[in-house]
C-alpha cells in the first residue's frame, strides 16, 4: 500500500485511472452539497444566513466545473456501482429532536458540508515531484484551499447560539456524517492501493466537540483566511 497517488507518467502527471477515480468522488461529494444549497436557496434571499449559504453554492460549482476540466478522464467498468454508492450516501438525513424541519435539514446540510471539507484532503495525496505545472495537480490544492474557508462557515453555524437548544442532536449528526465520509474516502482510496492516515483528514470526527474552537475564535481565523492571498 502507498501513501500517494502515481507512480507519475514520464510528464511528472498523476494516471489518468486515478484522477478519475478521485474527481469522481470529489464530484459526486461536492455536487450533492451544491444540489442542496440550492434546493435550500430556491427564490429570493431573506435572512443573513441565506447570503452565507448562497456563496457555499457558488464555491461548491466552482469546484466541480475545475475538477470537470482539470481531469484527464478515462473508461472505468467499476465507477457505475462506486457511484451509486455514493449518491445513496449523501442524500439528506434531516436530524431528529430539531424545532422544525428546515432547522433539521439544515443541520444535516451543514454537518454534511463539514464531514466533506474536514474529511477530505485530496492535495495530501499529491507526491513529491508532480508537476507544478499539472492542471489535476493544481485543482486538488485549490480545493483543499477552498475547504478551509468552507469549513469555518460550516463550524460558524454548527457552534451558532441559535442551535443551543439542539447541541447534542448537533454533534450526533456531525459524528454520523464524519463517519460516513471517511469511510467511503478511505474505501475508495484502499481501492487504489493507498493506505489512508492522519494527513488525508484535516481533523478527525471525535475531536469535534474539544477541537473546535469559540465563534468569536473562528470568526477571527476566517476573516485572515480570506484576506490571505
Amino acid at each position: 500500500m502507498n501513501a500517494f497517488l502515481g507512480p507519475l507518467d514520464k510528464n511528472g502527471r498523476i494516471p489518468a485511472q486515478q484522477q478519475t477515480l478521485v474527481s469522481a468522488f470529489l464530484m459526486s461529494a461536492h455536487g450533492a452539497e451544491a444540489r442542496q444549497l440550492a434546493f435550500t436557496l430556491s427564490g429570493s434571499l431573506h435572512y443573513a444566513w441565506e447570503v452565507e449559504l448562497h456563496s457555499q453554492y457558488c464555491r461548491e460549482m466552482e469546484i466541480l466545473s475545475l475538477l470537470a476540466r482539470a481531469t484527464t478522464w478515462v473508461p472505468i467498468p467499476a465507477l457505475a456501482f462506486l457511484l451509486w454508492q455514493w449518491e445513496t450516501a449523501w442524500l439528506p438525513r434531516p436530524v431528529e429532536r430539531t424545532i422544525d424541519r428546515e432547522q433539521a435539514s439544515l443541520i444535516d446540510l451543514a454537518a454534511f458540508g463539514h464531514a466533506l471539507h474536514t474529511v477530505v484532503r485530496p492535495a495530501a495525496l499529491l507526491p513529491g515531484g508532480f508537476r507544478q505545472t499539472d492542471t489535476f495537480s493544481l485543482a486538488l490544492q485549490r480545493i483543499e484551499f477552498e475547504s478551509g474557508r468552507l469549513m469555518q462557515a460550516q463550524i460558524l453555524f454548527l457552534k451558532g447560539p441559535e442551535l443551543a437548544s439542539v447541541r447534542e442532536a448537533v454533534a450526533a449528526a456531525v459524528e454520523r456524517r464524519h463517519a460516513q465520509v471517511r469511510e467511503l474516502w478511505y474505501g475508495m482510496l484502499r481501492g487504489m492501493g493507498i493506505e489512508p492516515g492522519a494527513r488525508h483528514s484535516l481533523a478527525p470526527a471525535a475531536g469535534y466537540q474539544s477541537s473546535l474552537k469559540s465563534p468569536a475564535d473562528l470568526a477571527r481565523e476566517a476573516s485572515d483566511v480570506a484576506k490571505a492571498p
